[in-house]
């Protein structure tokens, strides 16, 4: 089997983030690593999770990453000079610390800034915990902080002091040192903060301050998870953030470069981030740890509020520490978000709107900030402004009054027997003075020249001056023009009867017919004509579409002109033309490259290179995108030349990231369209659709899916579509959680206590402020959720309506039962009544793994699938993971035990049961006769049902154990599962392989008795290993666009969203096995791990095509030849 792995949506949780200026300006920039990407990165030291050290340069002006040094290591640490882990940067950029010691490990580090480089290290000596088997070394061996200097003369390191720590700390924050502060470390702990350096600096301690009224366990320690620094010339401070998302501006106060106090203060509240960047600018970002990411502005300070400030000098006891009250944002404002599907939970693709394309259903996220996200594939298109028209309009365009203008000047709308133009102002207006003939419709208009306007009607030219003169070119005879093509130095026009007469414009700024004409002996469909490249008179080239499926390419060259120079024959007839320059801008080529596109009247777009000397027509490439003939028009984007095309739906074809992109618009259909320019939408598209005018936008270019998004309460677990009316039917279930009735008690429980604690004479002060917790209404979207304690669970069954996001029902689970798994199912005679089934755990502790039993609650689907109806519930011995419809009954993994159930009256009633799984069945399918589980530790089994017998035999297994964490059906004999290493993996049972009990020779089915190798006596073979480096969660058969074949779209926790497409024809594989092959070597990864390497990270790589090493063709410098 030959799969092609293509990635549709890139890891969108960022791991890591660091800021500045790596383009080389002084526009501060945010690189940012998501697992396998790293996104704008310059002269960064980067550790790949891999045996290697890189440090890459990023090049602004062939927008790539370049390998500066590349170090090798590996993470075993059996060798002294095998360095295993990255630690610190040198803030001067003079160093880089990796770990070389064979007995200590180094948790997290910060580096001061002394003469010479300083790294404060973390480290623990695990020794006497490696020797000691009962483990109470390990737990009692403490941490030590240890200073490390880089003598820059010597080149040689020296551990210059280590001392133990009390408590146990979890990261530093560097000190700015030299003259810009006074050095040392902060090294954040649980519930303190402490500053510690070299001399006679005694240790500063501070608590870190909690949330008063708080419904948190009262037990739980408080940490700093992230912080970042800004530094001026005059002044530092940190800001640093709690595990409850708070964020806190702390500043050191110092005394004859002495340290003599640690003030904490409220700054703002943000979702708890993986990374915090303050830039120079004044902005904030949040890399979040789960879902979306922000940028905010820094509006204040927090200097002059009324906030309290907190401070080491202050006194507190032992235990004792800071109250303060979170509130909305005070000192921050959102400028952007950037969305995130990290982590997706579970993932299913079905057409739920009825649009012909199917949608991909995600959720996504973690406790309160979980969504739904319904994703759709194309661009999101911004709707600026939408106007009624007083008919129905054929035709618009935009045009400038000087070419020297930076946004556009007129609206010309064409109607069948008239134009209208429209002024564009801080608002639109219709104007009568700009030289147009309004009594004619249009055929197409420009700005020409330097400040003249050319309008194109069926009976003429009209050239419109600055000064308003008019100079008009009327046809001869009784001909018409019937096609035309424009651009700001030319005009071309076609009459009826194949005729083409050539303008172009002279110095002076006259219009100038050429001499001779050119009969193409057929009727001219459409014309194209590109732009003028820049420091020329002219461009070289007409594209034509003739009648008889051909079009052709004629010289504009004054030697030659109108001289035919090359003929394509088409498969349809043509229906417009567009003449486009796109492609990799860079010093060594000032411009892309020239693309001919055609759009077809049977809904099939051609792009053909262009040669820019010969005008030679070579490498087309087609795609079909849509039912109805193609209209092209020439847009901006990002400062380059795009395309537009308009079908049945509406595309837009781009080059984004050196990679060209052909990519949908999500919204309704358009007729016509053209570039639009004005202070308030500098790239946008007018275009019609009707009897209305539509300003448009598209900002997110390069985005494969547009998104709209529900949100969730608790972390979604799995869904089910109901197939008739396309409603959701979600579980959500946190851990450490309160479920909403848990909360309010709890609330009332504290508003109690406050007005029992307070004196008689405070009563009614205590009475105010009890009603103030009890009405306060904090989002926990961005506050968080209570955390009671560990073995609390929440859950909650949500039946909603993905189209509006409307939530129709919703049952509330009691506190500590946890929705693990849920079915829609049909049972026997219960004709097509659908029921649902959820498997909820009772009373769960995670770590050691007990739990006091489990249920399966049957609903009954009431009012078109809008309302649930609890039937009963039939308790289990242990938690149902895994629940699967089967031949009219269901099948439940109930721990190991796999059981067939019916529906009974009061209960389910067990029919059935294999007690051969070795650990926890955690995925079940079936087709036909069989079942194939999936077991958390033990990869997969192929089930028979016996139907005359009631046996349920496991006939055959994996003969490798695996994590499993997701599986899918191929066929009968053939699945494909994934495990929590990142691989995937594709079995399939051999021929002969023997599932009919009637062939077991001895009669007792010993066949299936006897075992091998610990499991089943016959075993799967494996088709394809391949590595994908992010744990996948689900796993489906699809059809993503309609009249294509099947693949296979995975997701991951990181948030990607990849397909596996089988090869077809054994020439596509091999082509792309040779690509593969080659551009291991012409484009090696950046991180120095060789790809085959990294591909065959858990077993050798099998038959698997990676498309992501083959789409890198596009990023190779077009110097390098290509045989």
């Amino acid at each position: 089997m030959y799969l092609y792995n293509l990635t549709l949506q890139r890891a969108s949780g960022v791991v890591h983030a660091v800021h500045g200026s790596f383009a080389g300006t002084k526009q501060q920039e945010i690189a940012v690593a998501k697992g396998k990407v790293l996104e704008l990165l310059r002269r960064l030291h980067l550790w790949p999770l891999r045996p290697r050290i890189v440090i890459l340069e990023y090049l602004p002006q062939k927008n790539v990453f370049d390998k500066v040094h590349q170090e090798t290591f590996g993470k075993s640490g059996c060798r002294r000079i095998v360095p295993g882990q990255f630690l610190a940067t040198d803030p001067k950029g003079r160093a880089v610390m990796i770990n070389l010691a064979l007995r200590s490990r180094a948790d997290w580090y910060r580096s001061g800034n002394l003469r010479n480089p300083m790294f404060a290290c973390l480290e623990m000596d695990y020794e006497e915990a490696d020797t000691d088997p009962t483990g109470e070394a390990a737990q009692l061996t403490q941490q030590t902080l240890t200073f490390y200097e880089l003598d820059l003369g010597l080149n040689h390191v020296v551990r210059k002091y280590s001392e133990p720590l009390e408590e146990h700390a979890n990261f530093l924050i560097t000190v700015p040192g030299g003259t810009e502060g006074p050095s040392g470390v902060l090294i954040c702990s649980e519930n303190y903060v402490t500053y510690k350096n070299f001399g006679d600096q005694p240790d500063i301690r501070c608590p870190i301050p909690r949330r008063r009224n708080d419904l948190d366990d009262p037990e739980r320690g408080m940490i700093f998870v992230c912080s970042a620094t800004h530094k001026t010339k005059s002044m530092f401070f940190f800001l640093v953030q709690t595990e409850q998302g708070d964020v806190f501006k702390l500043t050191l106060e110092i005394e004859d470069d002495m340290v003599t106090e640690i003030k904490l203060k409220y700054f703002d509240t943000v979702p708890v981030a993986a990374n915090l960047c303050v830039l120079k600018t004044g902005f904030l970002f949040v890399g979040s740890e789960f879902g979306n990411h922000y940028l905010y502005q820094i509006a204040h300070l927090g200097d002059d509020d009324d906030e309290p400030e907190f401070s080491s000098s202050m006194p507190l006891g032992e235990g004792e520490t800071f109250w303060f009250s979170p509130r909305p944002l005070k000192n921050l404002v959102l400028v952007d978000e950037l969305e995130s599907l990290s982590p997706i939970m579970h993932c299913q693709i079905a057409d739920v709107a009825n649009e012909d394309t199917p949608q991909v259903l995600v959720a996504c996220g973690r406790g309160p900030r979980s969504t739904l996200r319904v994703l759709r594939h194309g661009l999101e298109v911004s709707e600026m402004a939408v106007s009624e028209l007083p008919g129905s309009p054929n035709a618009v365009w935009t045009v400038k009054r000087r070419a020297d203008e930076e946004f556009d000047s007129y609206i010309v709308v064409s109607f069948i027997n008239a134009t209208l133009v429209l002024s564009i102002g801080e608002t639109v207006e219709e104007i009568t003075d700009s030289g147009f003939l309004g009594t004619t419709p249009t055929l197409s208009c420009a700005q020409i020249g330097d400040d003249a306007l050319v309008q194109i009607y069926p009976d003429g030219i009209r050239h419109i001056r600055a000064d308003k003169r008019v100079n008009e070119w009327r046809t001869p005879g009784k001909k018409h023009i019937s096609k035309c093509a424009i651009n700001h130095r030319q005009v071309v026009i076609a009459l009826t009867g194949g005729e083409i007469v050539y303008f172009e414009m002279d110095i002076s700024g006259q219009l100038n017919e050429y001499t001779d004409r050119k009969d193409m002996n057929c009727d001219v469909i459409c014309m194209g004509l590109g732009e003028v490249p820049a420091g020329e008179q002219r461009s070289r080239f007409l594209a034509v579409g003739l009648s008889d499926n051909t079009v052709r390419i004629i010289s504009l060259d004054p030697s030659e002109c109108l001289s035919p120079l090359s003929m394509q024959a088409l498969p349809a007839t043509p229906e417009s033309l567009c003449i486009v320059e796109m492609g990799s801008k860079s010093e060594s080529k000032s411009s892309g490259r020239l693309y001919l596109n055609v759009g077809l009247q049977n809904g099939v777009h051609l792009r053909t290179v262009l040669d820019e000397v010969t005008g030679d027509l070579s490498d087309t490439r087609t795609r079909y995108l849509g039912t109805r003939p193609i209209k092209l028009f020439r847009v901006q984007m990002q400062g380059s030349e795009a395309l537009l095309a308009m079908s049945s739906r509406s595309w837009l074809c781009y080059y984004h990231q050196n990679r060209f992109h052909l990519t949908p618009l999500s919204y309704e259909m358009l007729e016509y369209a053209s570039g639009f320019s004005s202070e308030q939408c500098p790239e946008g598209i007018v275009a019609i659709s009707a009897n209305t005018l539509r300003i448009l936008a598209l900002e997110k270019l390069g985005a494969v899916f547009n998104q709209q998004s529900i949100p969730l309460e608790y972390t979604p677990r799995k869904f089910v579509i109901h197939p008739e009316s396309g409603y959701l039917i979600a579980i959500e279930t946190d851990h450490n959680a309160y479920t909403q009735k848990n909360k309010r008690v709890r609330r009332q429980e504290m508003a109690e206590e406050m007005v029992e604690a307070a004196g008689d004479d405070e009563q009614e002060q205590a009475a105010e402020m009890a009603a103030a917790f009890l009405s306060e209404d904090l989002p926990e979207s961005i506050f968080g959720a209570p955390k009671p304690g560990l073995g609390q669970w929440a859950s909650i069954i949500r039946v909603l309506d993905p189209i509006s996001g409307q939530t129709l029902h919703k049952i509330e689970l009691d506190q500590n039962e946890a929705a693990y798994s849920i079915a829609l199912c049909r049972f026997i005679g219960q004709g097509d009544l659908p029921f649902i089934l959820v498997g909820i755990a009772k009373d769960l502790h995670l770590n050691p793994r007990e739990c006091s039993g489990g249920t399966v609650h049957t609903y009954r689907l009431l009012d078109e699938g809008k309302r649930l109806e609890l039937m009963h519930i039939t308790a289990v011995e242990e938690v149902p993971h895994a629940i699967c419809p089967f031949q009219g009954r269901v099948v439940i993994g109930v721990g190991k035990l796999l059981r067939i159930y019916d529906l009974g009256k009061k209960k389910l009633l067990r029919k059935c049961e294999n007690k051969n799984m070795n650990n926890m069945i955690v995925t079940i399918s079936a087709m036909g006769s069989r079942l194939y589980v999936g077991d958390i530790q033990e990869s997969f089994y192929f089930v028979r049902y016996k139907r005359s017998e009631n046996q349920l035999i496991v006939f055959a297994d994996d003969s490798i154990p695996r994590w499993v964490t997701a599986m899918c059906v191929l066929d009968y004999d053939t699945l494909v599962g994934a495990d929590k290493f990142g691989n995937i993996v594709v079995i399939r049972l051999p021929q002969g392989i023997n599932d009919e009990v009637d062939d077991d020779p001895t009669g007792i089915k010993s066949l299936w008795d006897r075992g091998w190798l610990g499991g089943a006596s016959q075993k799967t073979d494996i088709l394809c290993n391949f590595h994908i480096g992010e744990i996948i969660l689900s796993m489906q058969r699809a059809t993503l666009i309609p009249g294509l074949s099947e693949a296979l779209v995975y997701t991951t926790i990181s948030g990607t969203i990849g397909v596996l497409v089988p090869f077809t024809s054994h020439e596509d594989q091999d082509f792309f096995t040779h690509l593969e092959m080659h551009m291991r070597s012409e484009n090696p990864p950046l991180c120095g791990r060789d790809h085959l390497s990294f591909r065959s990270n858990g077993m050798t790589l099998g038959d698997r095509i990676v498309a992501s090493i083959a789409l890198r063709q596009a990023l190779i410098s077009d110097d390098v030849p290509y045989s």
